[in-house]
């Protein structure tokens, strides 16, 4: 039996049972890069789902291809409802010329009185037809506008990216809006008139019925 009353020498041996494990060298740090593996991220594209301008909506992509590009604030109720007024004003300008014109030759003459009366309901009905049409079917920066739209800073623009042209300007003013819910709307006691005229007020693209109908928004210019 040995005695123990000796120094133990080192290459005995841990004087512990079990020795702690060696902690794993550490790996040096790997800076982090804005760039993944992939590449650089792009942005989310225009358009749906893109970044939207404040109180702003953007195009949809042009059918066909072609880059979306934002249209820019729309326009509030209170500006579509004053251009209308402003157009009422300005057509009733060639209406008050036209009565002043029946009434004159009604009071001396009856027959040329109703020839004139017939050629001038004629000519007024042509110039409301085509008014808003031909102003809105203008190329460039006045494009998609009327005279009232054009005072206080609106204009019409078509969803899939085309300018306004004359038939487009026919289909939204004259068919849609003036028939449609303006005739055919007064013989149900004028609520669809009434009804697409505040319908801006709750949309939130602030659409009125025929917007929605014909495809287009109205925008800030």
């Amino acid at each position: 039996m040995e005695s123990g009353s000796g120094p133990r020498d080192p290459s005995d041996g841990p004087q512990s049972p079990v020795d702690p494990p060696a902690a794993p060298p550490m790996a040096p740090p790997v800076p982090s890069s804005p760039e993944s593996p992939a590449g650089p991220q792009s942005p989310s594209p225009p358009g749906y789902g893109g970044p939207v301008p404040p109180g702003g909506w953007q195009q949809p992509m042009p059918q066909g291809g072609g880059a979306a590009f934002a249209l820019g604030p729309l326009a509030g109720w209170g500006s579509r409802a004053g251009a209308l007024v402003l157009d009422a004003l300005i057509l009733l300008i060639p209406t008050v010329v036209l009565i002043a014109i029946v009434v004159g030759v009604a009071l001396s003459s009856e027959v040329g009185g109703v020839v004139v009366g017939l050629i001038s309901l004629l000519a007024f009905f042509v110039v409301t037809l085509l008014y808003a049409p031909v102003l809105m079917g203008r190329d460039g920066a006045r494009n998609g506008q009327t005279f009232g739209k054009q005072i206080v800073g609106i204009r019409v623009a078509r969803d899939n990216g085309t300018p306004m042209d004359i038939g487009q300007g026919v289909l939204r003013e004259f068919v849609v809006k003036g028939l449609l819910f303006g005739t055919v709307g007064g013989f149900f006691f004028s609520i669809p008139t009434i009804v697409n005229f505040l319908w801006p007020l709750w949309d939130d693209q602030n659409r009125a019925l025929h917007d929605m109908v014909v495809s287009t928004h109205v925008v800030q210019a």
